[in-house]
């Protein structure tokens, strides 16, 4: 068995990044926490990558948070818990920051710190054996400010209030309605989700770039949002030689061949 790690591999307009320790279900360690922003930096800087999918290894685990093993070694004083924690916000902040939409592919267990991490991804895919909690409530842990406020971004204040009091585990149908998830495909997940993603990225980056930056922009306060940024990439949108490609081929009616410049 190897170390934990987390596998980078791009192919076809997608990079996959695979979260890899099954044995503990793929619990993220401390290690795999400080490669996350130099492969999300990777994937970003590479032009022939449309796509940041985010996974876990085998059908059992998305990610089960952080691997509790390390925090003998890892979090045993007041420096090395800052450390820590600077590693876990700097590896979920890589995701938000990603000029690139990302998507997490959510198999079997998504608990805890690894439903935040899912949360940092733009979109959230999952089969029907997804379960997700948080568990902090039956832990006796505080759950900041920040986190509820970014959950309940993402999926409203009443479900937060649902799944933070209530420490429940929910199953894919439940996180589907509740907008934890985007799809849900119980069966033919894999082929599903491959397409959905295949699909994604043959979209025109420059026009996925402008709405990432968007929505990134939407999720702070509203008097730290920058919108003339978010109108200089819808310009380029407008600028590029994509923008000529895609009515071309809107006219001839076929696939545009998008390049993203």
């Amino acid at each position: 068995m190897g170390a934990p790690q987390i596998r980078y591999e791009a192919r076809t307009g997608i990079a996959r990044l695979t979260i890899d320790q099954p044995a503990k279900f793929n619990a993220m360690a401390y290690d795999m926490w400080l490669s996350l922003p130099e492969l999300v930096a990777r994937a970003d800087a590479d032009p022939a990558v449309r796509i940041i999918e985010l996974t876990g290894e085998g059908p059992k685990a998305f990610c089960a948070g952080a691997d509790i093993s390390q925090f003998g070694e890892k979090r045993n004083d007041p420096e090395s818990v800052r450390a820590y924690e600077a590693a876990v916000r700097a590896g979920m902040q890589s995701l938000v920051d990603a000029r690139k939409p990302s998507v997490a592919v959510i198999r079997g267990v998504c608990f805890g710190g690894g439903l935040a991490l899912a949360l940092c991804a733009d979109l959230r895919l999952c089969d029907g054996a997804a379960r997700f909690r948080i568990p902090a409530a039956r832990l006796g842990l505080g759950y900041t400010y920040t986190n509820i406020e970014a959950l309940s971004h993402k999926i409203g204040v009443v479900a937060a209030a649902d799944l933070l009091l209530s420490a429940r585990i929910v199953d894919a149908k439940d996180a589907e309605r509740m907008g934890l998830v985007n799809k849900c495909w119980p069966e033919n997940f894999d082929v599903e989700a491959g397409k959905y993603l295949s699909d994604m990225a043959t979209n025109a980056p420059l026009t996925m770039a402008a709405l990432k930056r968007a929505f990134a922009e939407l999720a702070k306060p509203r008097a730290e949002r920058n919108k003339p940024a978010v109108d200089a990439l819808v310009q380029a949108c407008f600028d590029s030689e994509d923008y000529r490609e895609g009515q071309a081929a809107f006219a001839e009616k076929r696939t545009p061949d998008f390049k993203g410049k």
